[in-house]
């Protein structure tokens, strides 16, 4: 009998299979990620982070190594037909961005590539180069097993509020949202935001990492206000959705938030029976890591869900 847990990881699986199986279907077509997070009923905000999580590669990456292999395949086992039209049909734009792709995945030329399989052939010994893969479907199921946790992760659902805050907008790498936190410390400190029990901080994370280049990321680092408080400068105000959250509690170090989010996403959600909803994603601050005995970062990872 399997457990509710094995059903929804299940559910999820099922899902990420699907969206593999269309774009090996479909190399020439749309693969936008609105189109294939339709395909997964999953939002496009919150499907990119799933896949990697899940799968160990980006989707983009998925699909150029998928285009790439298919290439190949076709290269060795179509011997008339031109690079350039394998190119299109693999779904690259043109002959010399397919060039560009193929040298870097196989070190070669795709001629090079051709006439090499074509002396194996010859010889008698058909082989595939190290990550060829046959033209067939791809099936992913075995590596999305359940891993096991390196962090210690509580997790519970429950109702959060409305928070009101403000912050200082950051522009770049979410790693270096610390210099908009020691900005928003010269506003908050002085008019006593920071001090006290109710204090509370949090960055809010506006932009897929995986998606999104890192020069353009939008994070906010946050402190919530009461309503009507005034601000100036580059120091604005908004409102962070309430509703049902996922919240995560983890106990790591400065460079371990990406694994955090990513155990969450890759171990917690699939045997949920939830899924990440489109409302705003965040992290509260729960402490002072330089009072930590091992300066450790105490944090919630809120996480938006609706049932799956």
């Amino acid at each position: 009998m399997l457990t509710r847990a094995e059903l929804m990881r299940r559910e999820y699986v099922a899902r990420i299979n699907r969206v593999m199986d269309y774009v090996s279907a479909h190399l020439d077509g749309d693969l936008s990620l609105e189109r294939l997070a339709r395909e997964a009923c999953f939002s496009p905000f919150h499907f990119h982070r799933l896949f990697h999580a899940m799968v160990g590669e980006t989707l983009s990456d998925f699909i150029r190594r998928v285009r790439l292999e298919r290439a190949a395949s076709m290269l060795a086992n179509n011997p008339f037909k031109s690079v350039t039209a394998i190119a299109l049909d693999c779904g690259f734009s043109g002959s010399a961005s397919f060039a560009r792709a193929f040298r870097e995945r196989f070190g070669c030329c795709a001629s090079e590539y051709r006439k090499a399989g074509q002396v194996q052939r010859k010889n008698g010994k058909v082989r595939r180069k190290p990550g060829e893969a046959l033209d067939r479907r791809i099936w992913y199921t075995p590596a999305m097993k359940p891993k096991e946790s390196r962090l210690k992760m509580q997790v519970e659902v429950k109702q959060l509020p409305e928070l009101h805050v403000a912050y200082v907008r950051h522009i770049g790498p979410y790693h270096e949202i610390p210099e908009a936190f020691e900005r928003l410390g010269r506003w908050a400190g002085p008019r006593g935001f920071m001090a006290g029990p109710q204090a509370t901080m949090l960055g809010v994370y506006h932009d897929d990492p995986e998606v999104t280049e890192q020069s353009k990321l939008r994070s906010s680092a946050c402190v919530v206000v009461p309503e009507g408080t005034e601000v100036t400068g580059d120091i604005g105000t908004m409102k962070v959705p309430g509703g049902l959250f996922a919240v995560a509690r983890f106990e790591i170090s400065d460079d371990q938030y990406g694994e955090a989010w990513n155990q969450l996403m890759s171990e917690w959600f699939p045997e949920s029976g939830y899924q990440p909803d489109d409302r705003m994603c965040y992290e509260v601050y729960r402490n002072n890591p330089e009072e930590h005995p091992q300066h450790k970062h105490i944090i919630d990872i809120c996480e938006p869900v609706r049932p799956l």
